[in-house]
């Protein structure tokens, strides 16, 4: 919240969806509530339900996810947002560089989309995209329950055809923290659910 609300930019709308949690996340939400536009704190169908119901309230030209335990790296996080999208009219998302456990993750290399998922730099901290070219994308699918950043991508980027640029190394959006939903996931589950993606998409297994 507070890598938020630090911003130097100031022009969003702070909308925080919450699965229902039972520690001290709600404390924490009402404690900065005055900063925040629209809260809400119910049981959902895990973190891509979350992001649905995020964007369906969204009222922004430009959509970003900032997941709990991840953070923005700077206060000059948004202003590189507004920028690029200002700089580039015709795009329709961005990828930022992120710092991920030990490494910079940065650039957005398109063609790799067809035989790895390792073409882009973070979702959360590092991904935004205007809120028109998300609705033709669609929702995320809940039937993915590791992944389904990967198939609303290769819907996004294969199908629907929408363009994105990375931003330079030099400006890093975010930072990716350990212990977050995705670090807790089984291998063989996750890869399943990958394969499971492709196929879907009419993807050559391969």
């Amino acid at each position: 919240l507070n890598s938020l609300h630090n911003q130097t930019y100031s022009n969003y709308e702070h909308i925080v969806v919450d699965g229902g949690s039972f520690d001290k996340t709600l404390d924490i939400i009402k404690e900065n509530e005055n900063k925040i536009d629209f809260w809400m704190s119910k049981k959902d169908r895990g973190i891509y339900d979350a992001f649905n119901q995020g964007m369906s309230l969204s009222r922004g030209d430009i959509i970003g996810f900032l997941n709990s335990d991840d953070y923005y790296y700077s206060n000059q996080t948004l202003n590189y947002v507004e920028e690029a999208f200002r700089n580039n009219q015709d795009i329709d998302f961005i990828f930022g560089p992120v710092k991920k456990h030990w490494a910079l993750l940065y650039g957005y290399k398109p063609w790799k989309i067809h035989f790895s998922w390792g073409f882009y730099s973070s979702h959360s901290t590092g991904f935004f995209i205007k809120s028109n070219s998300a609705k033709k994308v669609g929702l995320y699918n809940l039937k993915y329950k590791y992944s389904s950043d990967y198939d609303y991508f290769f819907r996004m980027i294969v199908k629907e055809k929408l363009k994105g640029i990375g931003i330079s190394k030099n400006k890093i959006f975010g930072v990716f923290r350990r212990g977050g939903f995705s670090s807790r996931i089984n291998f063989i589950d996750h890869f399943k659910e990958e394969i499971s993606i492709r196929l879907d998409n009419k993807q050559n297994k391969f």
